[in-house]
């Protein structure tokens, strides 16, 4: 996983873009059936738009911030 400031051009900021690997992103959707009581044994495939994920982004407006262990990285530029 790699949190960093975004590409964003907005007159707000940057933004903070969150970059997962596909495995990563496996592990959230676990994560978030686990959280809702949902629970699988065994071997599994997860895919997202029907086919295997190799990697996912999530961006965070310039309006929000992330906070990453200890640093907090705030959507308009600054941490």
């Amino acid at each position: 996983m790699i949190v960093r400031l975004g590409d964003g051009t907005t007159e707000y900021g940057p933004g903070v873009s969150i970059e997962l690997s596909g495995e990563e992103v496996a592990q959230a959707i676990s994560s978030y059936l686990v959280a809702h009581g949902i629970h699988v044994g065994g071997a599994r495939t997860i895919t997202t738009n029907g086919e295997l994920c190799e990697a996912g982004r999530v961006y965070v407006d310039p309006s929000g911030f992330v906070v990453c262990g200890e640093r907090k990285i705030s959507g308009r530029g600054w941490e």
